[in-house]
């Protein structure tokens, strides 16, 4: 199996191509490609297929325009569970296939569970995704430890609950998940604690659903900007995570997630590894 590993902020991927849909990838393999002692490592799946490939109505999606883009990222979290969108991982995905000469430096759509997300990007540098609109969906509350944190709710094709806190992120323990009420995240939901540092800045750490904390969320930085902003208007906000440093715009219409995307290996797994 052919793979290439990439990472957005330190948010790491193994990328498989897969540009006919012939590869059957099951939890279990997506679990052992991520495992970061026995596998090559990663907080994610990013398989690379055709959208014309993909078969949306036996995964559940409503077509809804997804047709129009040629590429689908189908991403899976580490320990195999599907997820609907990942900001790190479409600035990588859209990166791989400017690298790959799958496509052209420019902007085009690029098709995920969660929708259309239109890319931005050079042959080289940082990559820029339309992350679409927010939806801000109340407070919520997560607890540390027995700490309780309060917050606001924001899908962003994915569930997040974004908990501000006045002490260093760094100081938190996310050595296990914070306790959440299920009733209220029956699909479970990535929470993010994030401390202002100046004007329009943030730094922020996250615990991710089904991949455990990570250096960085894409979706999740976005979702911390809107519970930041606290309906304040447009602007364009600094987070700063683990794995380095994203840009978030807010113009009152969608939001904007900027930041790099690396590719640093590839190769090829071991015949009957997987």
């Amino acid at each position: 199996m052919r793979f290439v590993k990439g990472h957005g902020t330190e948010n790491d991927f193994v990328i498989l191509p897969d540009p006919d849909g012939a590869l059957d990838l099951t939890a279990e393999a997506v679990a052992r490609l991520c495992d970061r002692r026995a596998g090559i490592g990663a907080d994610g799946v990013l398989r690379v297929v055709r959208t014309k490939a993909m078969d949306l109505d036996g995964a559940g999606l409503d077509d809804a325009g997804l047709g129009e883009a040629e590429w689908f990222m189908d991403y899976r979290n580490a320990d195999g569970s599907i997820a609907e969108m990942c900001g790190n991982g479409t600035r990588v995905f859209a990166r791989y296939l400017v690298d790959a000469g799958l496509a052209a430096p420019g902007e085009w759509d690029i098709a995920t569970r969660a929708g259309l997300k239109r890319v931005t990007l050079g042959a080289s540098g940082e990559v820029s995704v339309d992350m679409g609109a927010p939806v801000a969906l109340g407070p919520g509350e997560a607890s540390i430890g027995g700490a309780v944190f309060r917050g606001e709710r924001v899908s962003m094709g994915n569930p997040h609950l974004a908990c501000r806190t006045d002490r260093p992120v760094a100081a938190l323990d996310l050595s296990r998940a914070p306790d959440f009420d299920p009733a209220v995240y029956p699909d479970g939901v990535n929470v993010e604690f994030y401390r202002p540092i100046g004007d329009r800045h943030l730094e922020m750490r996250v615990f991710e659903r089904g991949s455990g904390e990570t250096r960085s969320c894409g979706t999740g930085t976005v979702a911390a900007a809107v519970a930041a902003a606290g309906g304040t208007g447009p602007g364009e906000w600094t987070v700063d995570v683990p794995g380095g440093r994203l840009t978030v715009t807010l113009d009152g219409r969608t939001s904007h997630l900027r930041g790099p995307a690396v590719l640093v290996a590839e190769g090829e797994t071991r015949p009957g590894w997987i």
